[in-house]
């Protein structure tokens, strides 16, 4: 008895049909699935089969056998299965996610670090902004998020890499590109743009803060959610952003970027994790973040 005369059986059995098995489900001819059908009955011993005005039906001994056929077929194909498995384990999925702008600078790093050490992994990217990372690092879809420390979330570590200066970001022709150095007094009476306190909390509550100590009222003009946005809205309005020093990577030639006098202003960027995540490969990446911050610090000096 071979597999093949299990599967033309409960082919049949299933279709009540000669032709439909044949030609529907096995592609061959009836008279070849005819003789199949009798070399297994021949082999159990018994008639399985009869035909009728309603088309194929099982004998007694044939629902007996149908059952049995079915559990063969079901662990031949469960052993195959563990077999792909084995000889093809699937890869362990790791998703890091970046605050937007910042994978430019990180993300080649941090792949790097994990490949060396786990060659058999595939990671996933997300770019998003930093409150759409908590969200996401919170409901398990994001493993590791290179982002601002946010407040008000518990079930979330925050590790430091860097602690960022502020720039201010102009247009190249503004006349405060003259200057080599900012001071906050400089900027009163321009266009004043800022981070959106709805979007991206942290760097509005820094920005507000330096201004705050710095003894100036600021009219924000206009708000953004990321830097791409400060940097398009700082070239259509002619105004002046402040930003993290990383916004520098992605200025077009039309916008330009001048330090802070004096106590400059500084933001966080942090890797969180979810304190429930227990996996290693987000054990070895949060093990290795001293290295991840030389790695970069060497390629950006």
């Amino acid at each position: 008895m071979e597999l093949r005369h299990l599967r033309y059986f409960v082919a049949v059995a299933e279709a009540r049909s000669l032709t439909m098995a044949a030609q529907q489900r096995l592609y061959t001819s009836q008279p070849s699935l005819s003789r199949q059908i009798r070399d297994l009955e021949e082999e159990v011993g018994a008639q399985l089969l009869t035909r009728s005005a309603r088309g194929i039906e099982l004998t007694p001994a044939g629902r007996a056998f149908l059952d049995h056929a079915r559990s063969v077929l079901s662990q031949v194909e469960a052993a195959a299965e563990v077999a792909r498995r084995a000889a093809h384990p699937a890869k362990p999925c790791f998703v890091m996610g970046f605050l937007t702008g910042h994978e430019l600078t990180w993300m080649s790093e941090a792949l790097q670090i994990l490949r060396d050490e786990l060659p058999n992994i595939d990671v996933m990217i997300s770019s998003q902004k930093s409150q759409q990372l908590v969200d996401a690092l919170l409901k398990g879809k994001v493993d590791a998020a290179f982002m601002r420390r946010e407040e008000g979330v518990p079930d979330l570590a925050f590790h430091l890499l860097v602690t960022e200066p502020l720039v201010v970001v102009l247009l190249s022709d503004h006349r405060l590109t003259a200057l080599d150095a900012i001071s906050p007094q400089d900027i009163v009476g321009e266009t004043f743009l800022s981070a959106s306190s709805a979007t991206t909390p942290a760097l509005r509550g820094v920005i507000d803060d330096y201004l705050r100590r710095c003894g100036i009222n600021i009219t924000v003009n206009h708000e953004f959610d990321n830097p791409l946005m400060a940097v398009s809205l700082t070239a259509s309005t002619h105004g002046v952003a402040l930003l993290p020093a990383y916004a520098q990577n992605f200025l077009p030639r039309s916008v330009t970027s001048r330090p802070l006098k004096g106590d400059t202003p500084t933001i966080d960027l942090v890797v969180g994790s979810n304190k429930a995540n227990g996996s290693p490969i987000l054990k070895l990446l949060l093990s290795r973040l001293d290295e991840l911050v030389a790695r970069v610090s060497r390629k950006v000096h």
